[in-house]
């Protein structure tokens, strides 16, 4: 009976409160800071109903190529399994409200300014999780860099000692910016036009030299003051794919609910005598879903 009454009552809610504009306004943000990009870079995005389950396997399967294909007559074609443990799994509402007093409200578009604020925290707050979750199942390897030093032959060698744990080789590279400062700097002291080069490589330049789809810059401003468990001189090298399967060899997933009409978001508008509560919600679950290993590049400046 509690059940249904809380059903009842946030249905209510919904309908009452619930605002199509600026959940439409939601679904088109403009991300200034490139958040959602860099969460799926890390996270590929896995549309799935609230409960779902999703296999812990051997992600090799993936890339296996089979030999018999071919169909015999009066009978079907060879089925694909994936074999492992199913894990049971559902996405988590999240969500923030901020109450604005009715004499700050200026402008007519203060509404989307508030949602523009909340729509940053919350892919901050997802952000910040999926790094922590990167970090917690990552093979930690730690390189001393100098003047002398090699930061790409070392990148490159973590990158080969992943595929050797995995089986396959990572395809993405996140780089701190810190990590990312001290690469450039051990070429900049060299003084020959090779490390130059490298020095002023650009991160699609240095993707290409190391056989990886893309490699991007994770700022800590990007985490928040809460993310300052990240140090910025971590270098991880995963595998992942966007807009595949949830049981795809991504190492790291971001399960989400599609609230209606295929919306990931979705506002609320509550008015009181002198302030206004604006809701912005989502569902999601940041999950391992690859036991096979990621690798951290930790690096520091030689004294």
């Amino acid at each position: 009976m509690m059940e249904t009454t809380t059903q009842a009552n946030e249905t209510q809610f919904n309908q009452q409160y619930y605002s199509d504009e600026l959940t439409q306004f939601a679904e088109s943000w403009k991300d200034d800071e490139g958040l959602m990009t860099l969460l799926n870079f890390i996270t590929p995005k896995v549309p799935v109903a609230r409960r779902f389950d999703y296999k812990k396997t051997d992600h090799n399967e993936m890339f296996f190529s089979e030999v018999d294909d071919l169909r015999n007559q009066g009978s079907g074609f060879k089925r694909i399994e994936f074999t492992g443990t199913t894990v049971q799994a559902k996405t988590l509402n999240k969500g923030l409200t901020v109450r604005v007093d009715t004499d700050d409200i200026v402008g007519e578009d203060w509404q989307e300014r508030y949602v523009h604020l909340l729509m940053k925290r919350l892919l901050r707050n997802e952000l910040r999780r999926a790094v922590w979750a990167l970090k917690m199942n990552a093979t930690v390897i730690e390189k001393t860099w100098g003047a002398n030093s090699q930061p790409d032959i070392d990148i490159r060698e973590t990158l080969l000692q992943s595929s050797d744990l995995n089986g396959f080789y990572p395809n993405r590279v996140l780089f701190g910016e810190l990590a990312w400062y001290l690469r450039q700097d051990c070429y900049a002291l060299q003084n020959n036009a090779g490390a130059r080069i490298s020095s002023e490589m650009t991160r699609a330049n240095l993707a290409e030299k190391l056989l990886v789809d893309d490699v991007q810059l994770l700022r800590k401003q990007s985490l928040g003051v809460q993310g300052s468990e990240i140090n910025g001189n971590e270098i991880f090298a995963f595998y992942g794919q966007n807009g595949l399967l949830k049981d795809e060899p991504s190492h790291m997933k971001r399960f989400v609910t599609p609230i209606e009409n295929n919306q990931l978001f979705r506002v609320y508008v509550e008015p009181h005598t002198k302030f206004v509560d604006v809701t912005v919600e989502h569902y999601s679950n940041i999950v391992v879903t690859s036991p096979q290993t990621i690798t951290q590049l930790t690096v520091k400046q030689q004294a």
